[in-house]
């Protein structure tokens, strides 16, 4: 067997059993040798994954970087000029395919999917950007197809390794406050609907325009506003044909916390609010309600996620807004657990109990969650043949369509429908199963 082989091989051992592809078994084999990754994307997140993966030198080579923009990627050819360089990830995986272990991407939203599902046909591991992909359709084509071929996976949720995330899962799941019925779940802020363009210039030379559209249906001209481009190299993020928002942007980190906690995984019923719809441009604001089924001895959930300056929660449950109050201001929260028992006000770094009087003497459970060796460390260790990353996409692909359902029933209209979440059927609501699946510009089609 060669190098290649094992690499690959040893994806599946999820138990410390590795399944070869001779069909010997063995147990706790991991190869030695270091793994060959191939950065697709490297301006913002981008720097941030090669920053992160790249200084584990004893473990990977960079042996390709792959950016449409000379300029934001500069830094980076700059730091590993012996690494092979691309504009077209195709052409990356033409030439450089029989050569990596593994890719990242952290391309905007709209071209996640071709990279990725074209690394996982070829049995390369992946870490990818949330939200994974532009589309419910894609997402779980990507999640479905990661499973059948055994590659280690990693969802850019890097907050499920801290601290707090691991003692707030605990307390819920020892029923600190009980059987947890609701879940608040939101993002402040209104960002959204940008500025429409006044003009249309040239693209610099250092920008490939035509590979950075990819697989868009729209043909966009490289248009502007004032002196500056609409679009890069970071408001693509609230134009319904690159991005997915604010939801798409924070909802894989904020709902990561009820998921994991409350093992959830696809919602039967979905429900839409907000503002005026923009065909192109994403909301300022937005309320979805989803409706999870009992999961074993758990019962049913409603969770309630609002792109919002004010959730609703702190009025309906009479909680003083973190300005008014310096304990919970610490907090910075915005996940709202409701339990028979009481209730658990956290965010990403800190978590207050709830009504605080009745949880001065309480004991907190045994840590039973051990801490993370570092996310992408993580990520690395996974594709070594170690256990899987804590956000493997099958943990982590419904939470991503969950956040991307929730942005299609907003889109189709402010929209309530049943969710047959193994046959992908919106039922009784053609707007929104006309929207499940992508549209691709001829040429990209997948």
């Amino acid at each position: 067997m060669n190098r290649r082989q094992l690499l690959k091989a040893s994806a599946v051992a999820g138990a410390g059993i590795l399944f070869l592809p001779s069909g010997i078994l063995t147990h706790g084999q991991s190869p030695n040798e270091k793994l060959s990754v191939a950065f697709i994307g490297l301006g913002g997140q981008g720097k941030f994954q090669l920053d992160n993966i790249a200084a584990k030198t004893n473990l990977i080579n960079v042996v390709a970087l792959c950016d449409v923009d000379d300029v934001r990627a500069g830094k980076a050819y700059e730091r590993f000029p012996k690494s092979q360089k691309f504009y077209d990830f195709r052409v990356l995986f033409d030439k450089l395919e029989k050569s990596i272990d593994a890719v990242t991407v952290s391309t905007p939203d709209h071209t996640h999917y071709h990279p990725v599902i074209r690394a996982i046909r070829s049995g390369k591991h992946v870490y990818c950007e949330k939200p994974l992909a532009h589309s419910v359709a894609e997402i779980r084509t990507i999640t479905k197809e990661a499973e059948q071929m055994k590659v280690a996976t990693q969802l850019g949720c890097q907050r499920h390794a801290h601290k707090n995330m691991a003692r707030v899962v605990e307390l819920i799941k020892s029923g600190a406050i009980g059987d947890v019925t609701e879940v608040y779940s939101w993002i402040g802020g209104d960002r959204g609907m940008p500025a429409k363009p006044d003009g249309i210039g040239e693209p610099p030379d250092s920008l490939k325009w035509d590979i950075w559209l990819g697989p868009c249906p729209t043909d966009w001209k490289f248009v502007t506003n004032g002196d500056k481009s609409t679009f890069v190299p970071y408001s693509w993020r609230f134009w319904w044909d690159f991005g997915t928002g604010e939801t798409g942007n924070w909802a894989c980190h904020i709902l990561d916390l009820p998921y994991w906690a409350l093992d959830l995984k696809y919602p039967t019923k979905v429900s839409a609010n907000g503002p005026e719809i923009d065909s192109e441009r994403t909301p300022k604001s937005m309320d979805i309600v989803y409706d999870f089924p009992a999961r074993g001895k758990l019962p049913p959930v409603k969770l309630f996620w609002s792109h919002t300056k004010t959730p609703a929660c702190f009025e309906k449950y009479k909680i003083k807004t973190p300005a008014k109050n310096k304990e919970q201001q610490n907090v910075n929260p915005n996940n709202l657990f409701v339990g028979t028992k009481g209730m658990i006000l956290t965010g990403f770094d800190r978590h207050i109990l709830l009504p605080e009087s009745d949880f001065e003497d309480f004991e907190y459970p045994q840590k039973t969650i051990p801490d993370s060796p570092g996310f992408h460390l993580e990520w690395i260790n996974a594709c070594k043949g170690q256990k899987p990353a804590t956000c493997h996409f099958s943990y982590s692909g419904p939470m991503a369509e969950t956040a991307i359902l929730g942005n299609t029933a907003f889109k189709a209209g402010h929209k309530t429908f049943e969710w047959d979440a193994e046959k992908m059927i919106a039922k009784n609501c053609s707007e929104v199963q006309n929207a499940i699946k992508p549209e691709f510009r001829k040429g990209w089609e997948y």
